[in-house]
């Protein structure tokens, strides 16, 4: 094991947490076995899949879809490629919701009502669900490969009594109005953006990422019907890039929300708008 790791054309942490799942997997070993271990030969069936995960990490694929899992705000979930790989930078979203649905716990007797529109893996209505469970969730995509990605999700966290998962693309396949809070992470680069064809982004699904125009056509829409599907004083926050906060605090204003806010994401980027009803 020292040898191929020794030997591997990855980054040493990439090859390290590579060999980790090998381990894992094929010998129920936890990581401290790299260490403990190192001298550990492979068997064949081990090897392969070494191999193979080398080989793949080489040529780009990202490591989560490589893994098939990624821990975001104090859950882990299933991911693979129908899905975003979620990212950091997304759990401010979660952030601010989990602080509405604590100033509404001080200001009503009801259940918080939330509403995660293009779920995905359903990362921000589950990592809610778990960690405010007097919030009632729901999810839409329109992505089928999504949502079964997230039903697996749902089900590995023993959620399903309080998230629904609805078919249907934004606000269309809903059955309600009168959420609290609505949420959304959208497709929201532009489609002649560069990125797309670097890093990680070649190997996620295009239709989450970009929708193929200025990058804001999906953030106009969730904004625009955020009125007619929030509750008196509801709120709305939405993810966009990190040059794209003037534009959408306009889409706001002039979608007639109140009390309009920019936030910033760790690295100091303004990554999510917020208003009221």
């Amino acid at each position: 094991m020292r040898s191929l790791l020794g030997s591997s054309p990855l980054p040493p942490n990439e090859a390290r947490i590579l060999m980790a799942h090998v381990l894992k997997k094929h010998y129920q070993l936890s990581r401290s076995a790299l260490l403990s271990r190192d001298d550990m030969a492979l068997d064949a069936e081990a090897l392969k899949e070494w191999q193979s995960l080398e080989n793949k990490r080489s040529e780009g694929e990202p490591i989560a879809y490589l893994l098939g899992k990624r821990g975001f705000h104090n859950i882990e979930l299933y991911v693979a490629p129908g899905v975003l790989i979620p990212r950091p930078e997304t759990e401010l979203l979660v952030e601010i919701g989990l602080n509405e649905i604590a100033r509404l716990d001080c200001t009503s007797d009801s259940q918080p009502q939330l509403l995660d529109l293009g779920t995905g893996s359903g990362a921000i209505a589950l990592a809610i669900a778990h960690a405010a469970p007097q919030a009632l969730v729901t999810a839409t995509d329109q992505s089928a490969e999504a949502l079964e990605i997230a039903k697996i999700n749902l089900k590995e966290l023993g959620l399903e009594e309080r998230v629904r998962l609805i078919p249907g693309s934004w606000y269309e396949p809903l059955d309600q109005l009168g959420f609290d809070i609505i949420l959304s992470n959208p497709p929201y680069i532009a489609g002649q953006d560069p990125h797309l064809n670097q890093g990680d982004l070649r190997f996620e699904p295009i239709s989450a990422l970009t929708d193929h125009a200025t990058g804001l056509t999906c953030l106009e829409s969730i904004i625009s019907g955020a009125k007619e599907h929030l509750n008196p004083n509801g709120l709305i926050a939405v993810e966009h890039g990190f040059d794209q906060s003037e534009a959408v605090i306009s889409l706001m204003k002039a979608a007639g929300l109140r009390e309009v806010k920019a936030h910033l994401d760790l690295a100091g980027h303004h990554r999510v708008a917020s208003g009221r009803k």
